[in-house]
């Protein structure tokens, strides 16, 4: 399943049932479990581990130093999970000792042509990056969020699950879960209603996000007393949990 111009080194670990397209290279560090297909001239290097039934399309580089000027040269991982779609172009990067050493990315996750995913980044699972989609260093994304064409995300900004940013935004702070954001400095848009009917949430449930969108994000109360208001007058649950707890454990601050 290896082709002859493929160049793979002899170090590299690559089960069976592996494939490995025309003039694609593989470095001697790189892992690669079964059922992983690997497109022509693509360029797999570093200490990457890549797990089971990934299509890794042509062009593609994975595990290469990252872009960031602290990095010269220590060991540091790129993790990628089960089933995921790299497609042409994109480029997925090692982590830095800054960083704890590791870009890790989950299972199910499609990154379309010419996204990135930088150093030190966490992306979680059944997420999409569409077209040119950017993510700085240490950014983390969290399960089932969509981030459109162009779109670009700041360092150490995190995505909340089943957010959806619109094509072209720039996200500068934390997108809270369930929610659209749009723009230059990414600001609320409303809820990610049709992406969380489609994933089967609850009328109910749907009712008491927009209940707690409306209060944090329209009310114009201070966001202490909005959450507190949210928290007295909902009640918890595992939605609502994780909705508050985000906007409580914010680093950055969230994009209100």
């Amino acid at each position: 399943m290896i082709h002859p111009t493929a160049i793979v080194h002899s170090a590299a670990r690559i089960d069976e049932g592996v494939s490995i397209g025309p003039y694609a290279v593989i470095g001697e560090h790189v892992s690669i479990a079964a059922g992983t297909t690997v497109g022509p001239h693509s360029v797999i290097e570093g200490w990457t581990e890549i797990g089971r039934d990934n299509r890794i399309f042509q062009f593609a580089s994975v595990g290469a130093d990252p872009q960031d000027l602290k990095f010269h040269g220590e060991q540091s991982f790129l993790r990628l999970g089960d089933r995921n779609t790299v497609r042409e172009f994109v480029t997925l990067h090692r982590g830095t000792e800054d960083g704890g050493g590791e870009t890790v990315i989950g299972d199910d996750n499609l990154f379309m042509a010419y996204s990135h995913v930088a150093h030190d980044c966490r992306v979680g699972n059944r997420v999409i990056l569409a077209n040119a989609a950017t993510l700085a260093g240490h950014v983390v994304v969290d399960d089932h969020a969509i981030l459109g064409g162009l779109s670009g995300v700041h360092q150490f900004t995190r995505i909340g699950s089943h957010a959806m940013i619109s094509g072209g935004s720039v996200v500068v702070q934390d997108i809270v879960p369930f929610i659209m954001a749009q723009g230059d400095r990414a600001k609320p848009a409303g809820l990610n209603l049709v992406g969380l009917k489609r994933r089967g949430f609850s009328d109910s449930t749907l009712h008491d996000l927009k209940t707690a969108y409306k209060l944090i994000f329209r009310s114009g109360l201070r966001l202490e007393e909005a959450l507190e208001k949210v928290t007295a007058e909902l009640d918890e649950t595992p939605e609502l949990k994780m909705f508050t707890e985000f906007i409580r454990n914010s680093h950055r601050g969230i994009a209100r």
